[in-house]
Order: C-alpha cells, then structure tokens, then sequence
C-alpha cells in the first residue's frame, strides 16, 4: 500500500500557524514533527519568535536544540529571553558547548548565573564565555576526542567505540601528552588502516597547524581554506589544547565576512535587511550619505575652479563626467580585488607593493585602451580633434589614479587598523571624482584656444 503523500510545507507551515492561533500548541507540534529535519527548521524559522518560545519548551530537548541551533543569533536572543530559565537550560545541556555559550553569552549577567547552575554540562560551557565571540576562543568547542601517544590503534579504535563521538568530531582526533599539551594528530582514516597494534605515536602528524584562543575568526578561517582542514586545534601560551574549531562553524564565519565585506563596501558599516525598520536602516546609511556629501562638495569646488573654462566650452561640463564616472568605476573594481585580497590573505604586507605596481601598471593599459575610443568619439562627435586628446589623456590619468588609489587606500587604512571594506569607497571615489575633473577641466584650461 502507498503512503499518502506529505503535505506541502507551505500547507503545514498555515495549519500550525491557525492551531497555535487556536491555542492548540499540541496539534502544532504534531504538524511540527511530520515534517523532515530540513522543512522543520524551516518552518519553525518563520513562526514569530513568541510562537517559537511557546513551542520549545513543549518539544523534547533533543528537539528544541536542534531547532535552536539553526537560527541566527538574534533570533536565538530573542527566544532565550521568553523562555524560562528551566526550560532553556535543558535546551543548551543538548547544544555542543560553543552553540551553548553563544546563546548564554548574550544573555544578562545575572541570567547567565542562573541559566549555567541549571545545566549538567555547565563546565564544559564556562571556559568559552571568557573569549570574544569573534575569536578562536569565542568559536572552538570543548567538546572533543584526545588521544594518547602510548595507546595502540586498536585501543584507540576500541575507545571510539566506547566514546561513540558526535560524527563531526571524528575526523580528526588529537593526541595529547600528560600535560594535555598537544603533540600530534591523527585522521580517522590513518587509525583505521594502522596495525592494531602500531602505537599512535608512530602513526601521528606532528607537526599540526594551531592558533591562539585570541586569534580572529577571519584568520581562523582562511587557515582552514589555505591548509584544507576540517578542524582547527585551539591553545594556549604553553601548548596546551583548549578547543577545537570544527569545519561547520567556520563556514558559517566566511559567510558572516563575506557578507560583510558587502555591506560595508556598499556604505552599509552594519548588516541591513530588506524588511529591517526604517529607524534602524535609516541610523546606518544616512551616516555615510553625509560624508559623501562632503566629498561632493569637495568636487563641486574643483569645478569651481573652472568655471570660465566651462564657461567658454559648455561641452566640458558633460564630459567631464565620463572620467569622473569611468575613474570611479576603475576605482570600484580595485577596491573590491583589494579588499577580497587582505581578506582571504592573498595581499600581504610582503607583495603589497607588487599588487599596487600591478594596479597602476593596469589602470595606464585600461586607460590607454578607453581613451582610444572615447577620444575617437569625442573628437568626431564634436568635430574637435583637440578636445577629443583633453578627454584622452584626462582618462588615462585618472584610470592610473584608480588604480594606484585603490589599492593604496585599503592597505593604507590596514596598517592603522581601519577596516579597508568600510572607508576605502568613499576615501577613493574623492580621489578619482576631483582628479577626473582637474584632469579634463585642466588640460581644457591649457588649450582653450584650440577648443572655442
């Protein structure tokens, strides 16, 4: 006999909304749990967050974490502050340690208190709470499998059995001395192939890629990129190992960097939703609008300067604006290259003055290559040979200042520790606005008798 066919998720999603609408929380979680883990998280992500508090306490512990685990750290905020400090307890003892102490950290100090003495697993979450939550520290879990140099294979084998491990802690396991310094590491693949009776010692990776618990995230995970690693040990000054970083929560960093690389190079210093209040959108953009308000009126003043120039040849005044435009354009491009580039670590403090020698070499062939045809155009255009070569060689200047200012800039804004994604659009669009326009209304000035 055939199953009959699950509902569609849309047409669950409704039905749980109008039994909790109805009071009826035990036909929500019914609904709830006929769905696959993936339409559950889903599902649950898009019921308000007072529906979500009113449904985990109601589901097992297993459950609720696995649910709560999914969702963003704001939305995990929110339903901890709804949720009463029993229930939440019970919820973070099934959460890996690093899960747990992400959603305690944010809550008050006097909570945290209450929440950790309610937990069984509370020592193994405390350690985490002292380190930023962007650092190595603030990412790693306490939850991990170590080894011994001493033991044999099959004995290492026969305590996995015994340990039955969560499966993402098993790729790699670490081998610890009596001091829990570590020594070594050994992949799961290398265990199970060794003889059984091959000491560790003899089998194990010596040499192994650590950081601080004070390293920065991004840092963590351009390692596990550079290294092709599935997890990062964590230690201290004298080598001893406090945490792991798994895989899955550095994936989750690169996102989180990546996104906001996007954001800030936009002008967005912080993370804006479509849907977010227009208060809050409005506090972090209009910041930004007004410093380009000011590098406006700093190019508005260059053109000041000309104004008999444009006064003579009206024409200027249009084109002009195509250097500007195409500078700032070249500009953008730099920028996002050399922002992605210190990012990933790709652009070092030892090549930096190659990329930027790069950049100037290819704003002058990208110049050459646009004011050809830009020339050509402007001077059958206006039947001017002459100014067709002011609009050239402007062009060409100010795709070299592209290209030099945007890569200078966000190396310049690394070295004083200003974040280069969030400053350098706006420090370089000035640079390649006012030049464009001293270039083109210059070169004009000079030759204005060719150009009446």
């Amino acid at each position: 006999m055939l199953n009959s066919p699950r509902p569609s998720v849309d047409q669950t999603f409704d039905q749980i909304r109008e039994a909790l609408d109805h009071g009826s929380v035990d036909a929500a979680i019914r609904l709830l749990e006929q769905l696959k883990q993936a339409d559950k998280v889903d599902v649950f992500d898009e019921l308000d967050v007072e529906d979500q508090a009113e449904l985990l306490p109601r589901l097992t512990p297993e459950e609720s974490a696995d649910l709560m685990v999914e969702l963003d750290q704001e939305d995990q905020a929110d339903i901890a502050e709804r949720i009463d400090d029993t229930s939440l307890s019970r919820i973070l003892d099934e959460m890996e340690p690093d899960d747990a102490a992400d959603v305690i950290g944010d809550l008050p100090e006097q909570r945290q208190v209450r929440v950790l003495a309610g937990m069984s697993e509370a020592d193994d979450v405390r350690p985490l709470l002292i380190h930023p939550d962007e650092s190595a520290g603030g990412l790693m879990t306490t939850s991990f499998i170590t080894l011994r140099p001493a033991m044999t294979a099959q004995a290492a084998i026969d305590a996995l059995r015994e340990w039955s491990p969560d499966a993402e802690m098993t790729y790699y396991l670490f081998v610890v001395d009596r001091d829990r310094k570590l020594v070594g590491v050994v992949s799961l693949r290398q265990l199970i192939t060794a003889p059984a009776n091959k000491l560790i010692s003899d089998i194990m990776d010596r040499d192994v890629i650590t950081v601080p618990a004070g390293t920065d995230q991004e840092q963590c995970a351009n390692l596990l990129r550079e290294h092709n690693l599935l997890a990062l040990p964590v230690v201290d000054a004298n080598g001893v190992l406090l945490g792991v970083i798994t895989y899955d929560d550095l994936v989750d960093v690169i996102e989180e960097e990546a996104t906001e690389d996007v954001y800030r190079l936009g002008g967005v210093p912080d993370e804006d939703y479509p849907l977010s209040p227009v208060t809050y959108s409005l506090r972090r953009r209009l910041p930004w609008l007004y410093i380009n308000l000011v590098t406006a009126f700093l190019a508005a003043w260059v053109v000041s300067l000309f104004e008999s120039t444009i006064a003579q040849v009206a024409i200027l005044a249009a084109l002009q604006s195509i250097v500007a435009g195409q500078g700032g354009n070249a500009a953008t491009q730099v920028i996002t290259i050399m922002v992605r580039g210190i990012a990933t670590g790709d652009v070092t403090r030892h090549n930096a003055l190659k990329a930027l020698g790069k950049e100037a070499l290819q704003g002058l062939f990208q110049g050459l290559a646009v004011a050809l045809i830009v020339g050509a155009g402007v001077a059958l255009w206006q039947g001017n040979p002459v100014l067709g070569l002011v609009i050239g060689v402007a062009m060409v200047g100010n795709l070299v200042v592209a290209g030099v200012a945007g890569a200078l800039v966000p190396l310049g804004l690394r070295v004083v520790h200003i974040d280069p994604a969030l400053a350098s659009s706006v420090i370089v669009t000035t640079f390649t606005d006012c030049c464009g326009f001293a270039f083109a209304l210059g070169l004009a000035t000079l030759l204005i008798n060719y150009l009446r």
